[in-house]
């Protein structure tokens, strides 16, 4: 009787832990703000100001992008990474060459003058990288709003996926934030207008692959290890900081399937992205992204998921005044 008593309270326990875990997302909605803004459209608001910086500056896509995945991937998309101060997660050292956050800020300044109080930085985050993707390839999709802001942003809470992750221990990481291995191998797709920067790649990838003095990783094309070692990346510290495409230098600014064709031509300049082709679990996705145009509406449908992981709701956190500070 007691084992049966005990056996149905952990399943309690369970289906209420299961509420807890997907409660956030049931109170996110299609238009939250819809009336809630004295007259203004939100959406619309967020919408223009993200267009003109396109218009000035198409990297803002590629900026907006790794900051949203920065974002969700830590605690969920509850606004921590845009906290200034000591110790915060924007300090962490992934987080150094983040960008974007000028831009969040400016939307967060217009909406509180259109309507103290009411929209999320969180929110805006979602928003403005629809906006971006949208303005890029002139595909919309809908995302749902409502997030509250978190007051928690602590460095040590980041614990991103590197450079030189194989694809079993990238999916590993996925899989905490609900996300399955099809969904890293699209939203990795975000690289197609991403750059990174020879310290990167030059000791793992082009120097001393394997820890070994010398060394190249083969499964890098030769001729662009080549191009990347002559040109690029000398081995000489002063080139660690120069910029590395992560797509075709001609679809660098494209959010296309691009990114996925160099992956099949092992042309891939991260480790952890030519790892999607050279593991058999993901190698499928790889190629059906190559060679279909189904990254056009995988990508939207994926970073719906990551926007909606891990986010408070309701009375959950705070509306903050200002993105980069707790209320």
């Amino acid at each position: 009787m007691e084992h049966t008593k005990a056996a149905v309270l952990v399943v309690v326990l369970a289906v209420a832990v299961l509420g807890l875990a997907t409660d956030g997302q049931a109170q996110l909605q299609n238009g939250f703000y819809t009336g809630k803004c004295r007259g203004n459209d939100v959406e619309a608001v967020v919408r223009g100001i993200v267009k003109a910086r396109f218009a000035q500056d198409s990297a803002i896509v590629a900026h907006l992008l790794r900051l949203l995945f920065h974002e969700c991937g830590v605690n969920g998309c509850d606004g921590g990474l845009l906290i200034d101060g000591t110790g915060t997660e924007k300090t962490a050292s992934p987080n150094l060459s983040v960008k974007g956050y000028d831009l969040i800020a400016t939307i967060k300044m217009e909406l509180e003058r259109r309507c103290p109080g009411v929209v999320s930085c969180s929110d805006i985050e979602i928003l403005a990288t629809r906006d971006a993707v949208n303005a890029s390839t002139g595909q919309g999709y809908a995302v749902r709003t409502g997030r509250r802001d978190r007051r928690r942003s602590i460095a040590t809470d980041v614990n991103l996926p590197g450079p030189d992750f194989t694809a079993p221990q990238a999916a590993a990481f996925f899989r905490t934030l609900g996300l399955s291995s099809d969904d890293m191998v699209v939203l990795l797709g975000a690289h197609t207008v991403g750059v990174t920067h020879c310290s990167m790649i030059k000791k793992s990838r082009l120097y001393s692959y394997g820890g070994k003095a010398g060394a190249t990783d083969p499964s890098m094309d030769p001729e662009l290890a080549s191009i990347y070692k002559t040109y690029v990346c000398p081995n000489t510290a002063s080139s660690d900081n120069n910029i590395v495409f992560l797509d075709d230098r001609s679809s660098a600014s494209k959010l296309d399937n691009s990114f996925y064709k160099m992956l099949q031509r092992r042309r891939g300049a991260l480790m952890v992205d030519q790892n999607l082709y050279g593991d058999g679990s993901t190698r499928w996705m790889v190629d059906r992204l190559a060679n279909t145009d189904h990254f056009r509406w995988l990508f939207p449908q994926a970073l719906v998921k990551l926007g909606e992981v891990n986010v408070l709701t309701g009375t959950q956190g705070e509306v903050r005044k200002l993105c980069s500070k707790f209320n």
